[in-house]
């Protein structure tokens, strides 16, 4: 099976992720610096959460890219991890409702975590059948920046009732990691490796 309905149907998934989480952005109460103030920490939860689904989006689309066929077990693992980013405008709003109390950042992270576990399983799926040797393969090698993301997202789980600011910043920088486009992928998709 070819990779295209399956990346139109995660663009869908992905993008009714994003509109959920902004229809739950209310305006501020006053029209001054007080009201912007109040709703300041629910745009910042926004921000970090549509930068991880954009983070998503952004690498499922080159992974596809470097793809030339899916499988059932494939099909799977994609869902698997459309299931965990559906959940992210949940988590969000919990967290950001609970004014970051422990229990909810908890399963915020623990929500980015099995996100991130899914699309290890994506991706390592696609480099079975893509082949050993495929642009996939060679563009993805050892990476560094998925093991690091998991053990900061264990890190960010651990610490949440350690203090709840060890995990904003766990999941902060995993954010950071990943904002900057793998290059890797990159140069494999424009065709750089070869």
């Amino acid at each position: 099976m070819e990779t295209n309905r399956v990346e139109a149907f995660s663009d869908g998934v992905m993008a009714i992720a994003i509109t959920i989480m902004v229809l739950e952005l209310k305006t501020p109460d006053t029209p001054d610096l007080h009201g912007v103030a109040q709703v300041l920490p629910t745009f910042l939860t926004y921000v970090l959460s549509f930068i991880y689904i954009g983070i998503y989006w952004s690498n499922h689309h080159h992974l596809m890219h470097l793809s030339d066929r899916v499988d059932g077990g494939a099909l799977w693992a994609n869902l698997n991890l459309l299931f965990w980013l559906s959940i992210v405008p949940f988590t969000t709003r919990w967290m950001d409702e609970s004014s970051l109390s422990p229990l909810p950042v908890l399963v915020y992270g623990m929500n980015l975590l099995l996100a991130a576990i899914a699309y290890t399983i994506l991706q390592a799926r696609l480099i079975r059948l893509q082949g050993a040797e495929s642009r996939l393969a060679r563009a993805i090698q050892n990476d560094a920046k998925g093991k690091w993301s998991l053990a900061l997202y264990v890190l960010g789980c651990l610490g949440a009732y350690v203090s709840v600011w060890i995990s904003a910043a766990a999941y902060v920088a995993v954010a950071a990691i990943w904002i900057v486009p793998d290059r890797r992928i990159e140069r494999a998709v424009s065709g750089g490796d070869e």
